[in-house]
This record gives C-alpha cells, structure tokens and sequence, in this order.
C-alpha cells in the first residue's frame, strides 16, 4: 500500500510539474522563422488542452495528445524585418518577442564548425563591427546520449558585439554575407561539436540496419560492452594511477608535463563518437524547426576511416532530410583543408582519400555543394583561423543555388585524361571559368605514376582554359596523375575567379583506408 500511494504521489507531482503551457528553447523570444515556407510550432501542456497559436494575421488552433504534445504549422510567410509579437494560449499564455521571418540555417560539424569568431583572424574588428540586431543567434549544448532528447537549454540572440564572440565563425560570415546580400533577418543555429565523427550524428538504428556499416557497428557494440565492464574500471583506475605518477615525477624535476589524463569509460560512451550519441543529443531537439539548409565542416574525426565515409556521409544527408521532412533541402560542406607536415615525395593519403569521398559526396545526393579550401589550412594548425573565405565559399553555393545570383561558386573538378606517349593532357570541368597559377608561373602539385605505380612529382603546363598537360622524367608511359594528393599538398592551379582546383587522382587504385578482408 505505502508503495502504490508512493508512486500515485510521484506521478502526481510529475504530471503537476507538466501541467502547463512549455515551449522547447527552439522557439521563443528573438527567434527568426524560415520564410515562404509552412513552419512548424510545438510545445508541451496538459493531455487534451486546447491550444491557439497566433502570428501576423493567422492564428492556428489544436489539442494536446495524449503526450501532453502539441504543434501547428503556420501559413508561409514573406521576409519581415519588422519585430512581431507570437502569442500562444494553453493553460497558460506565452507572449514570443522580437520574432523575424527570413533564412535560417542549420551550423553542424566538428571543431572548425565549432570555432569561434572570439579565436578567428581580427576578431577584435570582427566583434567589434557585428551590429546585426536581424542577425539571430543560437547555441545547441553538447550532450551525448543514446536517449532522445526532446529539448534543449538555449535561447535565440540578437547578434551584437556581445553575443557573437563565441558563436562559429563559419557560420556567423556565412550568415552575414546572406544577410547583406539578401537584405533579409537570418537565423544561424550552431549544434557543432569539436572531434565529433560522422556516426553520432545518425539514429543508431539506420545505422544497425544498414549493411555497409556493420563492421562499425560491431565494433560499436563491443566497445560499449568493455566499457561498461569491472575490466574497464580497473584499466582506467591503473592508467590513472600512472598518469598521476608520470605527473609527479615531472613536477619534482621541474619539467613540463602535457600528457592529458586518461578518459574515463563513461567519457566516449557519453562522448562525441558513440554512433546516435549526437543525434540524440544536439540534433534531435532542433529537427523539425523550419529551415533553409545546413552547412557542415567535418572530416577529420573519420579521415582513417575515408572508404567508409564515401557511404556514411551522403547517408547521414539523406538520414536529416527524412527526419526533417522538408524535403532534399540545401546541404553544403567544406573539404578539408590542408594540414599537417608536407611530405618530400607523392604518395598516398588518408586526408586526400577523405577530400574524394566528400566530392564524390557532390554526385551522390541532391542539392549538395563543397567548398574547397586546401589554400587555406595551416600545417602545424587543424583549426585554421581564416574562417571568413571559408564562409564565403560557402555563401557561393546557396546565393547560387538557392538565391538566384550568378557568381562564380565551384571549383574546378577533374573531368578526365587522355595519355599519349609520355604525356597525360587532364581536362578540367572549370564551370566556365577557365585557369590560372598562383604565387609562381609554374603548376605545382602533380604527381604521376607508370604501371608500377610509384609515384614522382611532375611538370604541369596549362595548355587552354581547362587543361593540364603532365609529364615527368623517368616516366615514359604514365598510367595515372593525381593533384594535391597529400594532407598537406603544395598546388596552385585556381580558376581566374579565385578558386582553387579540387584536389583529384585519375587512377582507381585501391584506397589504404579500404577496410583488408
């Protein structure tokens, strides 16, 4: 009996605490709605109340289930700078302020997505000139679960000298270069997290029923079972023990010690790999909420795993477009960048096999675009602090696409070759544009190989608007070329617009990250 009155307690105290109109941290005061689009509006109150929801001359009306959920999708509106008041009644009334309609756009990837404006190149004057009140900014937590969570601790900003210091840098320019050539509010919602892989950004079960991604998905599950074991403990309990030796030592003798301490077990099963752990977490709070499209900078968590990525990336694409039901919206992504020591001899590349998979990515989905960037890394930096040309590749793509500018926004891409003799003429697909070198007259950056397959360094010679004529002494019959085919490759063959060629190989050789039988 104490028992059955305990629990009729508890869930009367729960249901008491639910038992009034909430609204997830999506919508709410200074928020920006996705313009000539129905847009989705929900929140929380007693099952089977009914709920009003009124917004510039519509008003939309429902129930609650039995959930306690509720939502309403407004009419499409057109752009409004104008600040407009949204009232909701329920139990209670919530009145939203200050709530704009124009462009919003979803800000994913890891930490060059997560960088901040505050740790870019001239971020004083940078944080000093962002005076943009219908600029709309907001920040997703970084909680890793594999329980869906329904929503979020966040609230939409005006974006001022003091608000815009931490929030991405990529994706305040990008949204900045919107704003100003649109002349439209736009709304940026950062959910990026630094390190993050691919995988947990995706619902575990596409993942578990999808057969190319079993061996993932088997390391997955074994993993989680060592990890949740007394023999975890006791390895990280160990591991923790030397660390802190290691650390004593050093400080008694006077040097530095930059070892981090060993990662708990909880520490990646609640962490930023774990297959659906983002997806759960940070994603799955804002899907549904109207939207433009994504832009996405992410890679190098998955760069020893390329061959992989060539399937997971696009699905992932194809995994929030169903979620969102918005049709194939905008997806655009950067290519990584250069980095890491430049190497004395051509070869192979886990970064270059990853920059092909997210080309390939290009042909595999709809309405999707990169931006290349491998001028603009850093070699001893994976966090590359020019985010401004990095956004504005980006901005390209969709005042192209999206927007109905005409303005150059692809690189050039490899679209075949032709070998005769010693020769190898690759054709270029320069969207119109045509090429030019950068920095000195000659092409750098190619490589080529016999039917030996051992790569040297060749001459390029530039011969009409898109096309490369490649040799190399030694080599008198070429099988294959490959350009910027490095982590850190040094090229400099643009189109005369100012972008730089992407990095490409001809042959089909088997890829080193293609998982051994």
């Amino acid at each position: 009996m104490r028992t059955l009155v305990l629990t009729t307690l508890l869930a009367a105290l729960s249901f008491t605490a639910q038992a009034e109109l909430t609204l997830p941290a999506i919508i709410g005061d200074h928020m920006v709605l996705q313009q000539k689009q129905a847009n989705p509006i929900w929140g929380w109150d007693i099952p089977g109340t009914g709920i009003s929801v009124s917004f510039a001359g519509q008003t939309k009306d429902t129930k609650t289930g039995s959930d306690g959920k509720w939502m309403v999708k407004l009419d499409a509106l057109p752009a409004n700078s104008k600040p407009t008041t949204m009232s909701i009644k329920g139990t209670s009334t919530k009145e939203l302020k200050n709530v704009l309609v124009g462009e919003v756009w979803i800000c994913s990837g890891q930490s060059n997505m997560q960088w901040s404006v505050q740790s870019s190149w001239d971020a004083d004057l940078e944080i000093a000139t962002a005076k943009f009140p219908n600029i709309r900014l907001i920040s997703v937590p970084q909680v890793g679960t594999q329980e869906p969570q329904q929503d979020f601790k966040g609230a939409w900003a005006e974006c001022s000298p003091q608000t815009v210091g931490g929030f991405s840098a990529v994706g305040y320019f990008y949204g900045r270069v919107l704003h100003q050539m649109l002349d439209v509010p736009v709304g940026l919602i950062n959910n990026a997290w630094g390190g993050s892989a691919a995988e947990a950004w995706v619902r575990r079960d596409v993942l578990e029923k999808d057969p190319r991604f079993k061996t993932l998905m088997t390391a997955t599950t074994a993993n989680e079972a060592f990890l949740q074991s007394p023999a975890a403990r006791a390895k990280f309990e160990a591991d923790s023990a030397k660390w802190k030796m290691q650390a004593d030592e050093a400080k008694a003798a006077g040097k530095p010690f930059t070892v981090r301490a060993p990662q708990g077990p909880d520490g990646w099963l609640r962490g930023n790999s774990r297959p659906g752990n983002i997806y759960n977490g940070a994603l799955l709070p804002t899907i549904g909420y109207g939207i433009k499209g994504a832009i996405w900078y992410q890679g190098e968590s998955n760069a020893g795993r390329a061959f992989e990525y060539a399937s997971l990336f696009p699905l992932m694409i194809t995994h929030w477009r169903d979620e969102w039901k918005q049709g194939d919206f905008p997806f655009y992504w950067v290519q990584l960048a250069d980095y890491l020591p430049e190497r004395p001899q051509p070869g192979d590349s886990s970064w270059a096999e990853l920059r092909e998979s997210q080309t390939k990515t290009q042909s595999a989905i709809k309405n999707g675009g990169q931006a290349v960037i491998i001028d603009l890394g850093e070699a001893n930096d994976i966090h590359p602090k020019n985010k401004r040309d990095v956004a504005e590749r980006l901005a390209r793509l969709a005042l192209v696409k999206d927007y109905g500018f005409k303005l150059p926004f692809r690189s050039p891409e490899f679209k075949n070759i032709e070998i005769s003799g010693a020769k190898a003429v690759v054709t270029l697909d320069t969207f119109g544009g045509s090429l030019r070198t950068v920095d000195v007259s000659d092409v750098k950056g190619f490589a080529i190989c016999g039917e030996d397959k051992k790569w040297v360094w060749a001459t390029g010679k530039i011969i009409g608007n898109d096309k490369i004529e490649v040799s190399a002494d030694g080599i008198s019959k070429p099988v294959a070329v490959r350009y910027a085919w490095s982590d850190n490759p040094i090229c400099n063959l643009f189109s005369k617009d100012g972008l730089p060629v992407t990095p490409f190989r001809s042959d089909s050789f088997d890829m080193i990250t293609k998982p051994k039988l």
